[in-house]
Protein backbone atom coordinates (compact mmCIF):
# COMPACT_ATOMS: atom_id res chain seq x y z
CA UNK A 1 0.00 0.00 0.00
CA UNK A 2 1.28 3.61 -0.53
CA UNK A 3 2.69 5.70 2.08
CA UNK A 4 0.19 8.30 1.04
CA UNK A 5 -1.51 9.91 -2.40
CA UNK A 6 -0.64 13.03 -3.71
CA UNK A 7 -3.15 16.08 -1.99
CA UNK A 8 -2.55 18.23 -5.06
CA UNK A 9 -5.72 20.61 -4.03
CA UNK A 10 -3.49 21.41 -1.16
CA UNK A 11 -0.10 21.51 -2.34
CA UNK A 12 -1.08 23.35 -5.05
CA UNK A 13 -2.10 25.92 -2.84
CA UNK A 14 0.59 25.75 -1.03
CA UNK A 15 2.91 26.82 -4.03
CA UNK A 16 0.80 29.24 -4.78
CA UNK A 17 1.87 31.32 -1.57
CA UNK A 18 5.21 29.97 -1.83
CA UNK A 19 7.61 33.17 -1.31
CA UNK A 20 4.29 35.64 -1.63
CA UNK A 21 5.63 37.56 2.03
CA UNK A 22 2.76 35.74 3.47
CA UNK A 23 2.49 32.70 6.80
CA UNK A 24 1.03 29.79 5.65
CA UNK A 25 -0.98 27.94 8.36
CA UNK A 26 -2.70 24.14 7.76
CA UNK A 27 -5.14 23.70 10.24
CA UNK A 28 -7.31 20.28 10.68
CA UNK A 29 -8.05 17.57 13.07
CA UNK A 30 -5.14 15.56 14.41
CA UNK A 31 -3.64 12.87 12.31
CA UNK A 32 -5.61 14.34 8.96
CA UNK A 33 -2.48 14.75 6.90
CA UNK A 34 -1.29 18.02 7.89
CA UNK A 35 2.57 16.93 8.31
CA UNK A 36 2.26 14.77 5.41
CA UNK A 37 1.30 17.96 3.61
CA UNK A 38 4.29 19.78 4.69
CA UNK A 39 6.37 16.61 3.69
CA UNK A 40 5.54 16.75 0.30
CA UNK A 41 5.96 20.03 -0.14
CA UNK A 42 9.35 19.72 1.49
CA UNK A 43 10.38 16.90 -1.17
CA UNK A 44 8.92 19.53 -4.29
CA UNK A 45 11.52 22.34 -2.61
CA UNK A 46 14.52 19.55 -2.51
CA UNK A 47 13.96 18.61 -5.76
CA UNK A 48 13.64 22.08 -7.28
CA UNK A 49 16.98 22.62 -6.10
CA UNK A 50 16.26 24.00 -2.53
CA UNK A 51 19.05 22.62 -0.35
CA UNK A 52 18.60 20.43 2.99
CA UNK A 53 20.42 23.74 4.64
CA UNK A 54 17.93 25.96 3.79
CA UNK A 55 14.59 24.16 5.27
CA UNK A 56 14.12 23.60 8.88
CA UNK A 57 11.21 21.57 10.47
CA UNK A 58 10.13 21.47 13.72
CA UNK A 59 7.43 19.07 15.07
CA UNK A 60 6.45 20.21 18.82
CA UNK A 61 4.53 16.98 19.83
CA UNK A 62 8.03 15.99 20.11
CA UNK A 63 9.95 16.61 23.60
CA UNK A 64 13.42 16.75 22.01
CA UNK A 65 11.76 20.05 19.79
CA UNK A 66 9.75 21.55 22.82
CA UNK A 67 10.58 20.26 25.79
CA UNK A 68 11.91 23.22 28.27
CA UNK A 69 12.14 25.48 24.82
CA UNK A 70 10.00 28.69 25.00
CA UNK A 71 9.23 30.57 22.14
CA UNK A 72 12.54 33.15 22.13
CA UNK A 73 14.78 30.18 22.20
CA UNK A 74 13.53 28.32 19.58
CA UNK A 75 13.54 31.92 17.33
CA UNK A 76 17.10 32.27 18.06
CA UNK A 77 17.72 28.81 17.40
CA UNK A 78 15.99 28.87 14.49
CA UNK A 79 17.40 32.04 13.23
CA UNK A 80 21.24 30.43 13.92
CA UNK A 81 20.52 28.06 11.31
CA UNK A 82 19.10 30.57 8.71
CA UNK A 83 21.40 30.07 5.41
CA UNK A 84 22.70 33.92 4.79
CA UNK A 85 21.15 35.23 1.18
CA UNK A 86 19.50 32.26 0.15
CA UNK A 87 15.49 31.55 0.71
CA UNK A 88 14.78 30.37 3.34
CA UNK A 89 11.82 27.44 4.47
CA UNK A 90 11.09 26.97 8.29
CA UNK A 91 8.04 24.82 9.04
CA UNK A 92 6.40 24.52 12.39
CA UNK A 93 4.23 21.64 13.54
CA UNK A 94 1.39 21.69 15.93
CA UNK A 95 2.73 24.96 16.96
CA UNK A 96 0.01 25.36 20.00
CA UNK A 97 2.33 23.17 21.94
CA UNK A 98 4.51 26.35 22.33
CA UNK A 99 3.41 29.06 25.03
CA UNK A 100 3.56 32.52 23.22
CA UNK A 101 4.21 30.86 19.64
CA UNK A 102 2.15 33.89 18.06
CA UNK A 103 5.76 35.75 19.27
CA UNK A 104 8.06 33.25 17.11
CA UNK A 105 5.91 33.18 14.15
CA UNK A 106 5.77 37.05 14.02
CA UNK A 107 9.77 37.13 14.78
CA UNK A 108 10.14 34.61 11.56
CA UNK A 109 8.00 36.45 9.11
CA UNK A 110 9.61 40.08 9.78
CA UNK A 111 13.42 38.14 9.14
CA UNK A 112 14.63 38.95 5.54
CA UNK A 113 14.54 35.72 3.39
CA UNK A 114 12.17 33.43 5.80
CA UNK A 115 9.32 31.66 4.33
CA UNK A 116 6.86 30.25 7.28
CA UNK A 117 4.73 27.43 7.39
CA UNK A 118 2.83 26.40 10.38
CA UNK A 119 -0.19 23.88 11.24
CA UNK A 120 -2.09 23.29 14.16
CA UNK A 121 -5.00 21.44 15.34
CA UNK A 122 -7.10 24.20 16.75
CA UNK A 123 -8.97 26.70 15.12
CA UNK A 124 -9.25 28.99 17.99
CA UNK A 125 -5.73 29.62 17.26
CA UNK A 126 -6.54 32.11 14.07
CA UNK A 127 -8.43 34.69 16.39
CA UNK A 128 -7.59 36.63 19.50
CA UNK A 129 -4.23 37.32 19.92
CA UNK A 130 -2.49 35.68 16.65
CA UNK A 131 -5.29 36.85 14.47
CA UNK A 132 -4.57 40.74 16.02
CA UNK A 133 -0.32 40.91 15.25
CA UNK A 134 -0.64 38.76 12.29
CA UNK A 135 -3.70 40.50 10.47
CA UNK A 136 -3.92 40.06 6.81
CA UNK A 137 -0.45 38.52 6.57
CA UNK A 138 -1.82 34.75 6.75
CA UNK A 139 -3.30 32.38 4.71
CA UNK A 140 -5.10 29.59 6.06
CA UNK A 141 -5.35 25.88 4.51
CA UNK A 142 -8.15 23.71 6.45
CA UNK A 143 -7.20 20.53 5.43
CA UNK A 144 -9.68 17.65 5.70
CA UNK A 145 -8.97 13.64 6.00
CA UNK A 146 -9.41 11.55 2.87
CA UNK A 147 -12.36 11.98 -0.04
CA UNK A 148 -13.78 8.80 -1.17
CA UNK A 149 -12.09 9.24 -4.34
CA UNK A 150 -8.60 9.46 -2.65
CA UNK A 151 -9.96 6.19 -0.11
CA UNK A 152 -10.12 4.27 -3.45
CA UNK A 153 -6.96 5.33 -4.87
CA UNK A 154 -4.83 4.46 -1.44
CA UNK A 155 -6.88 1.01 -1.95
CA UNK A 156 -5.51 0.83 -5.46
CA UNK A 157 -9.45 0.39 -6.58
CA UNK A 158 -9.29 0.53 -10.66
CA UNK A 159 -12.00 2.95 -10.74
CA UNK A 160 -11.91 2.40 -14.60
CA UNK A 161 -13.42 -0.74 -13.98
CA UNK A 162 -17.33 -0.14 -15.20
CA UNK A 163 -18.97 -3.04 -13.04
CA UNK A 164 -17.11 -1.26 -10.35
CA UNK A 165 -19.78 -2.12 -6.80
CA UNK A 166 -19.84 1.98 -5.64
CA UNK A 167 -22.19 1.49 -3.06
CA UNK A 168 -20.20 -1.78 -1.18
CA UNK A 169 -17.13 0.34 -1.24
CA UNK A 170 -18.90 3.49 0.12
CA UNK A 171 -20.18 1.24 2.73
CA UNK A 172 -16.25 0.72 3.78
CA UNK A 173 -15.50 3.87 3.62
CA UNK A 174 -17.50 5.47 6.02
CA UNK A 175 -17.91 2.42 7.85
CA UNK A 176 -14.12 2.22 8.52
CA UNK A 177 -12.55 5.23 8.21
CA UNK A 178 -11.17 8.24 5.98
CA UNK A 179 -7.95 9.23 8.45
CA UNK A 180 -5.27 8.18 6.65
CA UNK A 181 -3.33 6.15 8.75
CA UNK A 182 -6.74 4.32 9.39
CA UNK A 183 -7.11 3.31 5.90
CA UNK A 184 -3.23 1.77 5.65
CA UNK A 185 -4.67 -0.40 8.78
CA UNK A 186 -7.47 -2.08 7.29
CA UNK A 187 -5.43 -4.81 5.95
CA UNK A 188 -4.76 -5.98 9.82
CA UNK A 189 -8.46 -5.75 10.23
CA UNK A 190 -11.31 -3.83 11.73
CA UNK A 191 -10.07 -3.99 15.38
CA UNK A 192 -6.83 -2.34 14.74
CA UNK A 193 -8.52 0.23 12.76
CA UNK A 194 -11.16 0.76 15.36
CA UNK A 195 -8.18 1.15 18.16
CA UNK A 196 -6.44 3.72 16.03
CA UNK A 197 -9.53 5.84 16.31
CA UNK A 198 -10.05 5.13 19.68
CA UNK A 199 -6.84 6.18 20.68
CA UNK A 200 -7.21 8.93 18.41
CA UNK A 201 -10.52 10.60 19.81
CA UNK A 202 -8.99 10.05 23.14
CA UNK A 203 -5.95 12.63 22.65
CA UNK A 204 -8.12 14.84 20.98
CA UNK A 205 -10.97 14.56 23.89
CA UNK A 206 -8.58 14.88 26.44
CA UNK A 207 -5.46 17.12 25.54
CA UNK A 208 -7.28 19.29 22.60
CA UNK A 209 -10.11 19.96 24.81
CA UNK A 210 -10.93 18.51 28.27
CA UNK A 211 -7.38 19.66 29.61
CA UNK A 212 -7.09 22.58 27.54
CA UNK A 213 -10.60 23.72 28.45
CA UNK A 214 -10.42 22.58 32.33
CA UNK A 215 -13.37 20.44 31.61
CA UNK A 216 -14.49 19.03 34.84
CA UNK A 217 -18.19 17.74 34.06
CA UNK A 218 -16.62 15.12 31.65
CA UNK A 219 -19.59 12.82 31.91
CA UNK A 220 -21.97 15.82 30.31
CA UNK A 221 -18.97 16.56 27.83
CA UNK A 222 -19.67 12.90 27.20
CA UNK A 223 -23.28 13.31 26.66
CA UNK A 224 -23.08 16.20 24.15
CA UNK A 225 -20.85 14.42 21.77
CA UNK A 226 -22.85 11.50 21.31
CA UNK A 227 -26.23 13.56 20.80
CA UNK A 228 -24.34 15.33 18.54
CA UNK A 229 -23.28 12.32 16.72
CA UNK A 230 -26.77 10.72 16.55
CA UNK A 231 -28.40 13.56 15.19
CA UNK A 232 -25.83 14.66 12.08
CA UNK A 233 -27.83 17.05 9.56
CA UNK A 234 -30.57 17.66 11.86
CA UNK A 235 -30.93 21.15 13.12
CA UNK A 236 -29.70 21.49 16.66
CA UNK A 237 -29.29 24.67 18.83
CA UNK A 238 -28.19 24.49 22.18
CA UNK A 239 -31.01 25.25 24.67
CA UNK A 240 -32.45 22.15 22.35
CA UNK A 241 -29.75 19.68 22.99
CA UNK A 242 -30.27 20.82 26.95
CA UNK A 243 -33.38 20.23 26.88
CA UNK A 244 -33.21 16.55 25.20
CA UNK A 245 -30.83 15.60 27.72
CA UNK A 246 -32.87 17.15 30.57
CA UNK A 247 -35.94 14.59 29.31
CA UNK A 248 -33.60 12.01 29.56
CA UNK A 249 -32.66 13.09 33.76
CA UNK A 250 -29.70 14.67 32.83
CA UNK A 251 -28.89 18.23 33.28
CA UNK A 252 -26.97 20.37 31.72
CA UNK A 253 -26.96 23.89 31.08
CA UNK A 254 -28.31 25.41 27.14
CA UNK A 255 -24.71 27.70 27.83
CA UNK A 256 -22.64 24.89 28.91
CA UNK A 257 -23.58 23.05 25.91
CA UNK A 258 -22.72 26.17 23.69
CA UNK A 259 -19.69 26.40 25.56
CA UNK A 260 -18.57 22.31 24.58
CA UNK A 261 -20.18 22.37 21.16
CA UNK A 262 -17.53 25.46 20.43
CA UNK A 263 -14.95 23.63 21.66
CA UNK A 264 -15.75 20.75 19.34
CA UNK A 265 -15.85 22.22 16.69
CA UNK A 266 -12.77 24.62 17.08
CA UNK A 267 -10.67 21.09 17.52
CA UNK A 268 -12.45 20.22 14.39
CA UNK A 269 -13.92 16.81 15.75
CA UNK A 270 -17.27 18.71 14.27
CA UNK A 271 -18.19 21.18 11.41
CA UNK A 272 -20.93 24.06 12.21
CA UNK A 273 -23.17 25.03 8.87
CA UNK A 274 -25.23 27.91 9.71
CA UNK A 275 -28.85 28.06 7.98
CA UNK A 276 -28.99 30.86 5.04
CA UNK A 277 -32.36 32.06 3.89
CA UNK A 278 -32.18 31.90 0.28
CA UNK A 279 -35.40 33.96 -0.75
CA UNK A 280 -34.21 37.53 2.00
CA UNK A 281 -30.49 36.12 1.25
CA UNK A 282 -29.19 36.00 4.65
CA UNK A 283 -27.66 34.06 7.24
CA UNK A 284 -29.86 32.48 10.29
CA UNK A 285 -28.27 32.39 13.92
CA UNK A 286 -30.54 29.56 14.83
CA UNK A 287 -30.99 26.17 14.36
CA UNK A 288 -27.46 25.41 12.58
CA UNK A 289 -26.74 21.63 11.83
CA UNK A 290 -23.76 19.77 13.17
CA UNK A 291 -21.33 17.40 10.16
CA UNK A 292 -18.35 15.15 11.92
CA UNK A 293 -14.95 15.38 10.29
CA UNK A 294 -14.85 11.41 9.94
CA UNK A 295 -17.86 8.89 10.27
CA UNK A 296 -15.22 6.27 11.63
CA UNK A 297 -15.71 8.79 14.56
CA UNK A 298 -18.77 7.33 14.64
CA UNK A 299 -18.40 3.45 15.68
CA UNK A 300 -16.74 5.22 19.15
CA UNK A 301 -19.42 7.26 19.45
CA UNK A 302 -22.25 5.30 18.65
CA UNK A 303 -21.21 1.70 17.82
CA UNK A 304 -23.42 1.45 14.90
CA UNK A 305 -23.50 0.20 11.28
CA UNK A 306 -23.59 3.67 8.96
CA UNK A 307 -26.59 1.65 6.64
CA UNK A 308 -28.87 2.91 9.64
CA UNK A 309 -28.51 6.39 9.51
CA UNK A 310 -27.39 5.71 5.52
CA UNK A 311 -28.96 9.12 4.20
CA UNK A 312 -27.93 11.56 6.71
CA UNK A 313 -24.14 10.02 6.47
CA UNK A 314 -24.41 10.67 2.37
CA UNK A 315 -24.99 14.00 3.24
CA UNK A 316 -22.10 14.61 5.91
CA UNK A 317 -19.73 13.06 3.18
CA UNK A 318 -21.09 15.38 0.58
CA UNK A 319 -20.90 18.19 2.83
CA UNK A 320 -17.27 17.27 3.30
CA UNK A 321 -16.63 16.48 -0.48
CA UNK A 322 -18.18 20.67 -1.15
CA UNK A 323 -15.61 21.87 1.55
CA UNK A 324 -12.98 20.05 -0.34
CA UNK A 325 -13.77 21.74 -3.31
CA UNK A 326 -13.71 25.31 -1.59
CA UNK A 327 -16.97 25.98 -1.61
CA UNK A 328 -18.20 27.42 1.18
CA UNK A 329 -21.77 26.29 2.66
CA UNK A 330 -24.64 27.10 4.09
CA UNK A 331 -27.91 25.31 4.41
CA UNK A 332 -30.58 26.16 2.67
CA UNK A 333 -34.00 28.04 4.26
CA UNK A 334 -36.78 28.59 1.67
CA UNK A 335 -40.59 29.04 3.06
CA UNK A 336 -40.48 26.38 5.07
CA UNK A 337 -38.63 23.86 2.89
CA UNK A 338 -35.23 23.04 3.45
CA UNK A 339 -32.43 22.76 0.69
CA UNK A 340 -29.64 20.58 1.84
CA UNK A 341 -26.95 23.02 1.34
CA UNK A 342 -26.64 26.55 -0.75
CA UNK A 343 -23.10 26.97 -1.36
CA UNK A 344 -20.99 29.93 -3.08
CA UNK A 345 -18.21 28.28 -5.55
CA UNK A 346 -14.31 29.39 -6.12
CA UNK A 347 -16.20 31.77 -8.54
CA UNK A 348 -18.24 33.43 -5.95
CA UNK A 349 -21.30 31.86 -7.92
CA UNK A 350 -24.66 30.42 -6.02
CA UNK A 351 -25.23 26.43 -6.46
CA UNK A 352 -27.94 24.50 -4.87
CA UNK A 353 -27.56 20.85 -3.51
CA UNK A 354 -30.10 18.16 -2.23
CA UNK A 355 -29.12 15.34 -1.49
CA UNK A 356 -30.95 11.67 -1.13
CA UNK A 357 -30.07 8.33 -0.68
CA UNK A 358 -32.39 6.89 -3.46
CA UNK A 359 -35.51 8.63 -4.99
CA UNK A 360 -37.25 5.09 -4.47
CA UNK A 361 -41.43 6.41 -3.76
CA UNK A 362 -43.08 9.01 -5.89
CA UNK A 363 -42.85 11.23 -2.03
CA UNK A 364 -39.30 11.11 -2.11
CA UNK A 365 -39.19 12.44 -5.68
CA UNK A 366 -41.41 14.75 -5.03
CA UNK A 367 -39.97 16.20 -1.84
CA UNK A 368 -36.51 16.06 -3.18
CA UNK A 369 -37.29 18.04 -6.52
CA UNK A 370 -39.94 19.93 -4.89
CA UNK A 371 -37.78 22.08 -2.50
CA UNK A 372 -35.29 22.65 -5.50
CA UNK A 373 -38.37 24.19 -7.90
CA UNK A 374 -39.25 26.40 -5.38
CA UNK A 375 -36.23 28.32 -5.60
CA UNK A 376 -37.15 31.26 -8.50
CA UNK A 377 -33.39 31.99 -9.54
CA UNK A 378 -31.37 31.02 -11.89
CA UNK A 379 -28.32 29.47 -10.26
CA UNK A 380 -27.49 25.86 -10.61
CA UNK A 381 -29.42 23.19 -8.74
CA UNK A 382 -27.96 19.75 -8.17
CA UNK A 383 -29.85 16.29 -7.03
CA UNK A 384 -27.39 14.12 -6.15
CA UNK A 385 -28.28 10.41 -5.13
CA UNK A 386 -27.17 6.66 -5.62
CA UNK A 387 -29.53 6.04 -8.14
CA UNK A 388 -28.54 4.96 -11.78
CA UNK A 389 -31.56 5.97 -13.51
CA UNK A 390 -31.39 10.04 -13.78
CA UNK A 391 -33.89 12.26 -13.69
CA UNK A 392 -33.10 15.52 -14.36
CA UNK A 393 -35.94 18.27 -15.21
CA UNK A 394 -37.17 22.12 -14.77
CA UNK A 395 -33.40 22.88 -14.65
CA UNK A 396 -32.46 20.36 -12.31
CA UNK A 397 -29.67 18.17 -12.73
CA UNK A 398 -30.18 14.91 -11.23
CA UNK A 399 -26.04 13.29 -10.75
CA UNK A 400 -25.03 10.00 -9.46
CA UNK A 401 -23.43 10.95 -6.19
CA UNK A 402 -20.91 7.92 -6.61
CA UNK A 403 -19.78 9.57 -9.89
CA UNK A 404 -19.81 12.81 -8.45
CA UNK A 405 -17.59 12.57 -5.62
CA UNK A 406 -15.18 10.78 -8.18
CA UNK A 407 -15.13 14.16 -10.53
CA UNK A 408 -11.73 15.80 -10.15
Amino acid sequence: MKKYVERREYLNKLLSYKDEGIIKFVTGLRRSGKSTLLELFRNYLHKSGIDNAQTQSYNFERPEDALGKSWSDLYFEIKSRLQVGKPNYVFLDEVQNIGEFEKLVDGLFVTPDVDVYITGSNANLLSGELATLLSGRYIEISILPFSFAEYLELRNIDTDNKYLNYEALFFDYVNETSMPKGIELREKGFDAVYEYLEALYTTIIEKDITQRHKINDKRAFDNIVKFTASNIGNRLSPSGISGALKADDQRIHHATVEKFMEYLVESFVFYKVNRFDIKGKKQLATQEKYYIVDSGLLNILLGRDRRADRGHILENVVYLELLRRGYKVWTGTMRGSEIDFTVKNKAGNIEYYQVAWELATPETEQREFGALVMVRDNYPKYLLSTDSFLQSRDGIIHKNVFEWLMER
